[in-house]
Order: C-alpha cells, then sequence, then structure tokens
C-alpha cells in the first residue's frame, strides 16, 4: 500500500508539474496589467511603456499600464501583492519599493514576502548638482564647505523615500555632511528651486539635468553610478571624486504576486532579458542616460533584497523617522 501511494503521489506531481509547464506555455492567453505606482510620464514610466510594447509583439497579447500612485508607491505595489498570482497583474518596482521597507512604519504587505521579483528592465545616473551661487567648484570644496557650516546647505527631493532623497542621505551616511533634506510632491518644485537658488542641491536623473548642466543653469560635482555617466563624460563619479563607495542609481524592473507559477516567472524573466539585450534597445535607452539591466530571475531576487538592506541601513544610522 505504502507503494501504491508512493506512485499515487509521483503521478499527481507530475500532473501538476505538466499542467503548470502547459499554463505557461499558454501563456499570455489576455491582456496583462502592469501597475506603475508612480504618476504618468515620469521616467520610470516612459521604460516600463517600452517593455510593456516589447512584450506585446513578442507574446502576441497586449501588456497595458495602469499609474496607481499614491503614498510613497504602498497603493500601487499593495494592489499587486494582493492580485491573483496568475501572472496577469504585474508590479513596476523600483528602489523606491524597497526603501519603503523601512521608511513606513506600517505597510498592509510585505515586499519580498507577498511579490516575487521578475526581471530588471534598467538602471540610470543621478547627478549631484548645486546652485551657481553655491561656492563650490568640485565635490571635495562643497564637503568642505557643509562641513565649516553645518546645517546651511539645503538639498531637495521628489519626497521622502524617493531615489532623490536617499541619494542625499547616502551622501551623509558615508561623508557625515549635515545637510538638510527639503522634499517636495513631486520633482518639478525641487528643479524649480535648485534653478532659483532657493536650495543648494539636487540629485535629479542625469538626462533631466543636462542640458541645464551645459546651459549653465546648474553646477554638476559629481553622478552616482559605478562607472561616468555617457550623457556626461566629464563629470566624475562621486566615488572617483572623493566618496569611495557611492552608488546609487534609479534602476525599474518588475515583479509578481507571490505564488506566481514560477514557468511564468522564468518566461516573462527570459522574453525581458531577450528585450533589453538587444543592440537598437540598447542604443536608444543609453542616448537617454540608461542602461539596459540583464540579470536571471534568482539574480534580481538577490539584487533587490541587498537593496532592502542597504536602505535600511542608511536610514538606521542616519536616524529617519519611519513615516507612519
Amino acid at each position: 500500500m505504502a507503494i501504491l501511494r508512493s506512485v499515487a503521489a509521483l503521478l499527481v506531481a507530475a500532473g501538476l508539474l505538466t499542467s503548470t509547464a502547459a499554463y505557461a506555455d499558454d501563456y499570455p492567453s489576455r491582456p496583462v496589467k502592469i501597475i506603475v505606482p508612480f504618476g504618468a510620464g515620469g521616467p520610470t514610466d516612459v521604460f516600463t511603456r517600452a517593455i510593456a510594447e516589447e512584450l506585446h509583439k513578442a507574446l502576441h497579447e497586449p501588456f497595458v499600464l495602469e499609474n496607481r500612485p499614491g503614498a510613497g508607491t504602498t497603493i500601487g505595489t499593495d494592489l499587486v501583492a494582493k492580485a491573483a498570482p496568475d501572472g496577469y497583474t504585474l508590479l513596476m518596482v523600483s528602489g523606491t519599493q524597497t526603501v519603503n521597507e523601512t521608511l513606513y512604519a506600517r505597510r498592509p504587505y510585505h515586499l519580498m514576502q507577498d511579490l516575487v521579483p521578475v526581471a530588471p528592465l534598467m538602471d540610470s545616473d543621478l547627478v549631484l548638482v548645486v546652485h551657481p551661487s553655491v561656492p563650490a567648484k568640485t565635490l571635495g570644496e562643497l564637503l568642505a564647505l557643509a562641513r565649516a557650516k553645518p546645517g546651511t546647505l539645503n538639498y531637495g527631493s521628489s519626497g521622502p523615500g524617493s531615489n532623490y532623497h536617499m541619494a542625499g542621505e547616502l551622501l551623509r551616511n558615508l561623508t557625515g555632511v549635515d545637510i538638510i533634506h527639503v522634499p517636495y510632491k513631486g520633482s518639478t518644485g525641487a528643479r524649480n528651486d535648485i534653478l532659483s537658488g532657493q536650495i543648494q542641491l539636487l540629485f535629479d536623473s542625469v538626462p533631466t539635468m543636462a542640458p541645464m548642466i551645459q546651459a549653465g543653469m546648474v553646477r554638476a560635482l559629481g553622478t552616482s553610478g559605478a562607472q561616468r555617466s555617457p550623457t556626461l563624460p566629464d563629470v566624475p563619479t562621486l566615488a572617483e571624486a572623493g566618496v569611495p563607495g557611492f552608488q546609487a542609481t534609479l534602476w525599474v524592473g518588475l515583479m509578481a504576486p507571490a505564488g506566481t507559477p514560477a514557468p511564468i516567472v522564468e518566461k516573462l524573466n527570459r522574453e525581458i532579458t531577450k528585450i533589453v539585450q538587444r543592440p537598437a534597445i540598447k542604443a536608444a535607452w543609453e542616448k537617454q542616460g540608461a542602461s539596459p539591466m540583464v540579470m536571471s530571475q534568482p539574480e534580481f531576487a538577490s539584487f533587490m533584497k541587498a537593496q532592502v538592506d542597504k536602505w535600511a541601513k542608511v536610514i538606521a544610522d542616519n536616524h529617519i523617522r519611519p513615516i507612519n
């Protein structure tokens, strides 16, 4: 009897594996929704939309973006965390959600438990700029000024937990300087105020700031990636300029609800990897200051876990008060 039960269990398991694989072969058989937890038109939205169009061509079903902004990405993220785990509701994820795991004291989900990483799409460097009135031509001079006059230099961001906020917090964490965070409701206000001199420092995306740097409206002191930005080749990285270990890029990927069949997750990872490796995609994105990210599903999961841990340490070290 024990042997018969073992055989029956194996047959059931084999049947489940076969049906799951067949389900993945048929996937997708209807439109797939990608929840974007930001407002329409931002850089994350633009690159996710490009991938959605290419997935439509490759898999012959629409991948439709739905913007669900609010509460620092937690509204849209929670929507996907509670969605059916069938591959038909995906989440656009960025560094903001990895920050929120620590920054938000109460969340109705746990990012790495209630969702599964699928694949990264791209990352883009940030650039640290100052208003021309700031008497610092280099990062070293800026840090010296900040140490000589603690609490007098303000840096803007698009809001608590944003890439721009956390880049400033990482600078504080690695250098010990006392600079003051000024959060805005979105990027536009911060950009207007760096141009007018109401704030002295700003981390922003390279594509957005490059024309203003070239026009002399702001002064660039460093970029945030591991290598120099092709868009701003004369600007050193912050690590080069005197802050070893500094790296804080704007990256984007996709997640799915936990429990989504592994063959579907793997299929999406394979298709996205093919798309971002195309020379035409790479060239087009690099013109916009972005680089395709290529990782297997397990590699992306490890990357995201490391991001959660990294920002948790910065938040703890800098005594940033959690948002309730």
